[in-house]
């Protein structure tokens, strides 16, 4: 900096200013500072600006999620999440360090301000992992005590209300007999069928409730599982959209012309469940929202005097009526 400040005939305060778009610094002025810089090859040195500050003007995100062709990262989950934290950090000055959950990586987040996990996985490997960089961390996903164990902050939507709320659909429709597809190892997937249960009046039982990973070819496995066994059924609550969509696909190998009244419920609204032909009844979870959620959650961790906590770190969800 002393040096760009020498050729541009400034100082070195006047060089900072510039390069980081004050007013204090005339247009001119910071025009010809920035050209000096880009034609010395300048680089700010995040390790001394982090002394200067005394703070990481960053965080990461680590993405629990095992990527498949059945279920990509490109998905709603993790990239409209992603997208909610972007937007937070943007507006708080913050910059993001985007990583997995090999714990080769977890030097990239050890040099950040505080972690913000997607996913927590059915025995809090990750979330453990991280909790030993002794940094603020916030985790999309359902507080089964994990919060009290380890510290992190847990955000999320309303799972159990969501199981309710799939429940009451599917008696209003009239069904009696239920299944429920998804792998309740994962806390959010045990409140959604806690929540589930909850909503069944007398005179409704569930019939099944079958393992299923976050896939639809997992979704698919298990209706057929359910099938074959020669279980009686009406109606189907998936753990999410993906597993809803292989259900129906395993219905329609099945003879699906055949159940024409087996009522279907996913969750998540993806777009994939409004493209879907049938459009797929589902429960709604807003995951952008989530994402500003998760952001505000842990800036107030990291600087309390200068960030409010959020009111609430559970979502609303909603029944979204379609088709099946």
């Amino acid at each position: 900096m002393a040096d760009v400040a020498t050729v541009a005939g400034v100082s070195k305060i006047t060089v900072s200013r510039a390069l980081r778009g004050s007013e204090l610094v005339k247009p001119a002025v910071r025009k010809r500072i920035s050209e000096v810089a880009a034609q010395m090859g300048y680089r700010v040195n995040l390790a001394a600006r982090d002394l200067r500050l005394k703070r990481r003007m960053r965080i990461a995100v680590v993405v629990d999620m095992k990527a498949s062709d059945d279920r990509p990262l490109y998905d709603p989950y993790p990239l409209a999440l992603l997208g909610g934290i972007m937007q937070e950090c943007a507006a708080a000055g913050f910059a993001v360090v985007l990583t997995t959950s090999d714990p080769k990586m977890n030097a990239e987040a050890m040099d950040t301000s505080g972690v913000i996990v997607l996913g927590q996985g059915a025995e809090h490997e990750t979330v453990r992992a991280l909790a030993g960089l002794n940094l603020p961390l916030a985790v999309w996903g359902a507080d089964d005590g994990v919060e009290n164990e380890i510290g992190a902050a847990v955000v999320g939507s309303d799972n159990r209300q969501g199981g309710i709320l799939a429940a009451q659909h599917l008696q209003h429709r009239g069904c009696k007999r239920l299944v429920f597809l998804g792998d309740t190892h994962h806390a959010e997937l045990a409140d959604r069928v806690h929540g589930f249960r909850a909503g069944i009046q007398a005179g409704t039982e569930i019939v099944a409730t079958q393992s299923a990973d976050f896939t639809r070819e997992a979704g698919r496995r298990a209706m057929r599982e359910v099938i074959e066994a020669g279980i009686s059924f009406d109606g189907v609550f998936a753990g999410s959209d993906l597993v809803a969509l292989g259900a129906i696909d395993a219905l329609r190998e099945a003879g699906g012309a055949l159940r024409p009244n087996i009522a279907i419920v996913g969750y998540d609204d993806t777009p994939a469940a409004a493209a879907h032909a049938p459009r797929l009844t589902t429960i709604r979870q807003d995951w952008t929202e989530g994402g500003r959620l998760l952001a505000r959650t842990l800036f107030a961790r990291l600087s309390p005097d200068r960030f409010a906590a959020p009111r609430s770190r559970i979502l609303p969800v909603q029944l979204v009526e379609r088709e099946t």
